[in-house]
């Protein structure tokens, strides 16, 4: 069968290994409770959702892949889509490859998706997966910035950072997840680019250094990265409106 005439196929890695240090000290950021539930259940479930993901692959601790299994099988997750558990490794680069390593052979395109933005709305990442199925290899959700942004260069010791340049702000996109891939694309990016700067926290990073065009599609407010206490408390309202207008 050749490669344009195979069926789609998508699956979702979700890196879960890292400890999340910035919301303070206790469990890995993943296994923070939001609403009562670990934000890692709420992104499985965001994923789940998606008609169009079939398998969701969740990237554990090291040591901690059965005690994840124990999480996951607690919570009630959609019964047509299977979720698997693997080990990662030391970084997420490592554990994005677990992750792929563990998709089988007839999956096509991959999503690449934080533990930490357990509320990105379901047409987020359908969107994302529709521009794949278009035929771009590598597609990422943005929003435009609120912000204008700063470049600076390095300053001496405790005194003020010196500006170098103001990037266009019209032109500039907060980056969030699902990161959608050709699965090839994205193996090929793991296979031959090293981890460096940004490289090492986003893979459509990887793929840009490879000469790949990488598009942006809409992302949504509600993807937001949970990484500082004060986001925990957002998401918090966000889940309770939620319950309270859609029965989520």
């Amino acid at each position: 069968m050749s490669d344009e005439s195979r069926p789609h196929r998508t699956a979702a890695v979700i890196p879960a290994a890292g400890r999340g240090v910035r919301l303070g000290p206790g469990a890995p950021k993943a296994l923070r409770a939001l609403g009562g539930t670990p934000m890692l259940v709420h992104a499985v479930r965001a994923m789940a959702r998606s008609r169009a993901v079939s398998l969701v692959v969740v990237v554990a601790p090291p040591e901690g892949a059965a005690e994840v299994r124990l999480l996951l099988d607690e919570h009630t997750l959609p019964d047509r889509t299977e979720v698997l558990v693997v080990p990662g490794g030391e970084t997420r680069q490592e554990s994005v490859r677990a992750g792929l390593d563990a998709l089988p052979a007839d999956v096509t395109s991959v999503l690449v998706h934080d533990a930490a933005r357990p509320l990105v709305p379901v047409d987020t990442v359908d969107s994302v997966v529709e521009a794949l199925r278009a035929g771009a290899p590598a597609v990422v959700p943005g929003l435009p910035l609120a912000d204008t942004v700063k470049e600076v260069g390095p300053g001496a010791p405790g005194r003020p950072e010196p500006v170098v340049a103001t990037p266009e702000r019209a032109r500039l996109r907060a980056v969030q997840t699902p990161q959608g891939f050709d699965l090839p694309t994205l193996l090929r990016a793991h296979a031959e680019i090293a981890p460096a700067g940004e490289g090492a926290t986003d893979d459509a990073g990887m793929v840009e250094r490879l000469g790949v065009t990488v598009v942006v599609v809409p992302g949504h407010d509600e993807a937001f990265k949970v990484t500082r206490p004060l986001d925990l408390v957002l998401a918090e309202a966000v889940l309770a409106r939620r319950r309270a207008t859609d029965a989520y």
